[in-house]
């Protein structure tokens, strides 16, 4: 009889873990699906208008051009840090206020950096931002993720009417809910990568001011065309919908200028086929940071990107993807100071603007302050 017992009470147990067990399981699939920060899912109908526009997109995924992993084997190589100092600051960036372009100024160029990879590019008389990313974590819920260590002095109210928000690929350090949510009433059109147009939609955002493209294609708006290029990446907002959207870099050109934005990228051929169809370029704004030996594929380091700048042979360079959140355990200012350092007797010079500062590129040699040697 005692056996019986306990037999029962063990399976009491058992019982009990099974059912805490299923319990967890429902409630994060709940979450999963009613969570709007994760986005949508494509359509049957999506799924074949991604086939037939896109040649990297088949049984439900895209796929990167040649070898790539998210993670490989190092061997235990070593990445060829300069900088001494931590992953995070230990003292406040200098930051400063925005000097936008007025609308007067459409013969000129103009980009101010928020930090990582949003930067609002002002050219052909119109305002162009790209990967806008102003929330404290860069995570689906706030207060858990990578917290960011700079911030802004603007804050999105202050932000110029938007002609084109331009979104490189899903992830959350580049397309954030909350930031899209509170700017939409500024925005007039959204351009995408093909399957990123439905989380936006999820999000209550009209179909008709959504342009989703492909690799290769071209659309032009108001004089301004946008090149939607490869990139050597991955995407995914959970951890069943890797490869689901698409990832991109970005061509911009007008009668005035040719400019080239990376998006997240790893090294590879890809330069070179843009460079074969674009020719040179005025201005490339190149992913030189979150970079870790053993996701080689994934980022490039900042030698990779300088080199990227030499084969797309522009007349000016600036890093990015940096100095906001610590996504990679490189020292914070070491994308800087090494893509800095590539470019010495190099014939492309580099722009280095503060976060916050509006570089006129008709006047790039005053943005090349090399500021974050006085942070420690």
């Amino acid at each position: 009889m005692r056996i019986f017992y306990k037999k029962h009470r063990i399976v009491r147990v058992l019982i009990r873990i099974l059912i805490v067990i299923i319990v967890i399981l429902f409630a994060a699939f709940m979450f999963l699906k009613f969570c709007p920060a994760f986005g949508g899912t494509a359509s049957k109908e999506d799924k074949l208008d991604y086939k037939e526009r896109a040649a990297n997109y088949s049984d439900g995924k895209f796929r990167n051009e040649g070898d790539f992993s998210i993670l490989k084997n190092a061997n235990g190589a070593i990445d060829n840090a300069i900088s001494t100092k931590g992953s995070t600051p230990n003292e406040e960036i200098p930051i400063v206020e925005p000097t936008y372009l007025d609308e007067s100024s459409s013969a000129d160029f103009s980009v101010t950096w928020f930090g990582h990879s949003t930067l609002l590019i002002q050219m052909n008389g119109m305002n162009i931002l790209i990967d806008p990313m102003f929330s404290e974590y860069a995570s689906p819920v706030q207060l858990v993720g990578s917290k960011r260590f700079s911030t802004p002095l603007v804050s999105l109210d202050e932000l110029p009417d938007i002609d084109v928000v331009l979104i490189s690929h899903d992830h959350y350090d580049h397309l954030d809910y909350n930031t899209i949510m509170d700017i939409d009433d500024k925005v007039t059109s959204y351009v995408v990568p093909l399957g990123v147009e439905n989380h936006l939609e999820r999000w209550g955002i009209a179909s008709d001011r959504i342009q989703n493209m492909a690799w290769w294609e071209e659309i032009e708006v108001n004089g301004l065309t946008i090149g939607c290029t490869p990139a050597k990446h991955y995407s995914g907002r959970s951890l069943t919908d890797q490869y689901a959207t698409l990832w991109a870099s970005w061509v911009l050109k007008d009668d005035d200028f040719q400019v080239f934005e990376s998006g997240d990228t790893g090294f590879g051929n890809q330069f070179e086929e843009i460079h074969n169809k674009y020719g040179d370029f005025n201005f490339v704004l190149l992913d030189c940071a979150q970079y870790d030996v053993i996701w080689p594929d994934v980022h490039m380091n900042p030698e990779e990107a300088y080199k990227a700048a030499q084969i797309l042979n522009s007349a000016v360079a600036m890093p990015i993807h940096w100095a906001a959140f610590q996504l990679a355990n490189h020292p914070w200012d070491d994308p800087a100071e090494r893509f800095v350092r590539a470019s010495e007797g190099g014939n492309i010079p580099v722009v280095t603007p503060m976060i916050g500062e509006t570089m006129k590129l008709n006047e790039y040699m005053k943005y090349r302050n090399l500021w974050w040697r006085n942070v420690d």
